[in-house]
């Protein structure tokens, strides 16, 4: 699934579609030398991204140390776009290596991190195992997209 995110997005380009536009469809974020960080498609709350590995890896001790480091400071820098865009209550940052740990994609480690507000659970997703969100994916996109554009500068 996720090298095959990164894949589709240059065949769309490579076929003439504009690079924004086939990243804003794969829900691509920001690209980095080792690491990419892309919107999670069913986000448990709006801001849900991942940072991932191009490598494909199962285990963290398999990433290089340069990989490694680019994926954390990736993931320093999206602390501060969400704080800046959210203005959440707190972070959710996290790994489930493994499908016994929950891992949705087993074959591929990715670092979730997603905002949090206090009583941001509720019925919707306890009881009728919904989640209710107040922005689409591809509002998600441009804000987290115009936020890292101000974080590189």
């Amino acid at each position: 699934m996720f090298c095959n995110l990164v894949k589709a997005v240059d065949y769309a380009v490579e076929r003439g579609m504009p690079a924004e536009e086939a990243e804003l469809a794969a829900g691509l974020v920001v690209r980095g030398k080792h690491c990419y960080i892309c919107l999670n498609a069913y986000p448990y709350t709006s801001g849900h991204v991942m940072v991932v590995p191009y490598a494909h890896l199962d285990r963290l001790a398999g990433m290089t140390g340069e990989g490694a480091h680019e994926m954390m400071d990736l993931a320093r820098a999206t602390e501060r776009v969400l704080e800046d865009l959210y203005r959440p209550h707190g972070l959710n940052f996290g790994m489930n290596l493994g499908k016994a740990a929950g891992a949705g994609v087993a074959g591929h480690l990715h670092l979730h991190a997603l905002p949090r507000w206090a009583g941001d659970t509720n019925f919707m997703t306890t009881v009728g195992e919904t989640r209710v969100l107040p922005e689409d994916l591809g509002t998600t996109w441009k804000r987290m997209r115009e936020g890292f554009g101000k974080e590189r500068r």
